[in-house]
């Protein structure tokens, strides 16, 4: 099947309306563009891959937002290139904020930043309702999110276990994502 225009068009009107399959296949036919492009910027496979993912993340959470009268590729490389430039930006004023004053007074005052007994318990009560916002979500969310944040395992690891192809468990992560975030908005709001 010949991939057209009007497809693609008609796949994001779906994705708009929520259907799984279309975010799916936008995320199937467009990762390998938007993470090549980042591959090239960045040069590290793990940052690529981080950028290229919340690439996704934000086209999907912004998809009425998109303008068809510009490719739907090249509206992903321009969200993706910004996201990246934003990281490059933090990177380094972070690196310079951290050396920019080496007085002996600032030598003086650097923090003990071991946690308090205060932090571990707050830390813990964080996790804690963060766990009970996971719970809400359906069981295969559950799981991926599990894999990947808790069991700290990569998109492969977790492909392999749940036998499952790449690029679903890519776009699982990212729809869990979304709808954890939404769940603890939701519950920030009330």
């Amino acid at each position: 099947m010949e991939i057209t225009k009007e497809y693609i068009l008609s796949t994001i009107e779906n994705a708009k309306k929520g259907k799984q399959g279309a975010f799916s296949f936008l995320l199937h036919h467009y990762w390998n563009q938007v993470f090549g492009f980042q591959l090239k910027r960045v040069n590290n496979e793990y940052e690529a891959e981080d950028i290229t993912i919340e690439t996704f993340s934000k086209a999907f959470d912004k998809l009425d937002t998109y303008n068809p009268s510009y490719t739907f590729g090249t509206w992903l490389i321009t969200i993706s290139k910004n996201i990246q430039i934003d990281k490059h930006r933090k990177k380094n004023t972070s690196v310079f904020s951290k050396t920019a004053d080496t007085s002996e007074e600032h030598i003086k005052k650097i923090p003990d930043l071991a946690p308090t007994a205060e932090d571990k318990l707050i830390n813990e009560q964080n996790l804690a309702e963060l766990l009970r916002y996971i719970k809400q979500l359906k069981p295969h969310y559950q799981n991926v999110i599990n894999l990947r944040y808790f069991q700290e395992m990569s998109y492969n690891e977790i492909s392999e276990s749940l036998e499952e192809p790449l690029n679903n468990i890519k776009v699982r992560l990212l729809r869990a994502r979304k709808l954890l975030s939404e769940i603890i908005k939701s519950n920030s709001l009330q």
